[in-house]
Parts: C-alpha cells; sequence; structure tokens
C-alpha cells in the first residue's frame, strides 16, 4: 500500500523527535511497523552521516559544544531526546562531539608524552616518532 507523502513526513517527524515508540506511533497512525521500520531504515540510509545535518549549532565554538556534552553526559535517553529538542539538537551530534573530544584528549596527550620523551632523550623520542609515521628522516632531524 502506498501512503501519502505527508502521513509518511509526520510518521518519521514522529519516530525521530518524539519519545513514542513505534508500536505507539503504528496504533496512532494505522501503518503496520514493518512499513514504519522500512521508512525509519530508508531515512537513516539517506540522512546518516552526522555531516550532512545542518543546524544553528554546527556555528557553535569549541568550547559550547564541549558545554553540552558535559551537561548532556548523565542523561537517559528520553532526557537526551528532550534537552536535543529544547536545544535544536540532534542526539548525533552531542555523540559525535563526544567521540571528537575523546580523541582529541587521547592526541594531545600522546603529544604532551612525545614531547616530554623529547626534551628528555632528544634520539630516542625521534626514532619513536620516525616509527609511527613510517617514514626515515632521521637524518635530516639528527642535522638539525
Amino acid at each position: 500500500m502506498s501512503y501519502p507523502k505527508i502521513i509518511k513526513e509526520a510518521a518519521l517527524e514522529k519516530m525521530f523527535h518524539t519519545d513514542l515508540s513505534l508500536r505507539h506511533i503504528s496504533d496512532e497512525l494505522g501503518i503496520p511497523r514493518a512499513t514504519l521500520h522500512g521508512w525509519k531504515r530508508q531515512y537513516q540510509l539517506i540522512n546518516n552521516d552526522n555531516e550532512t545535518i545542518h543546524t544553528p549549532a554546527e556555528s557553535w565554538t569549541p568550547e559550547e559544544k564541549f558545554a553540552v556534552v558535559l551537561e548532556s553526559a548523565t542523561l537517559s535517553e528520553v532526557e537526551l531526546n528532550a534537552y536535543c529538542r529544547e536545544k535544536g539538537l540532534y542526539p548525533g551530534q552531542i555523540k559525535a562531539w563526544r567521540e571528537a573530544s575523546i580523541l582529541r584528549k587521547y592526541y594531545l596527550h600522546q603529544i604532551s608524552d612525545y614531547l616530554e620523551l623529547f626534551a628528555n632523550n632528544k634520539s630516542r623520542a625521534v626514532s619513536i616518532i620516525v616509527a609511527t609515521i613510517g617514514c626515515e628522516t632521521r637524518r635530516s632531524t639528527e642535522m638539525a
């Protein structure tokens, strides 16, 4: 059975922007759950990339994004959805920001370790850095 575009859009809106279960949406709109699952999967395939989501939050500073990550860290899924609606965000954005923060912290820690090692033992630090990036530029570094 084919449904009007407005019905499909209303169902997708309820799936992604409310706390209603798929069963409740199915009962409310009279659409089989299998159909709703198909629409949801199709929508997610098209809009899977977090970077395709454009909201005003994309122009936020890193400090503002990090504040959101901290504020939302202990929220349940229901609370997170309400928080996102209030802020005009998507949960996927917060997840991406959290992952970026974790990676940034990891790499800053690694760089800090290399700098400390470099201060203590230049030749050992150079050999580790060369091994890490997979190139043999040791001679040019030793000449400096």
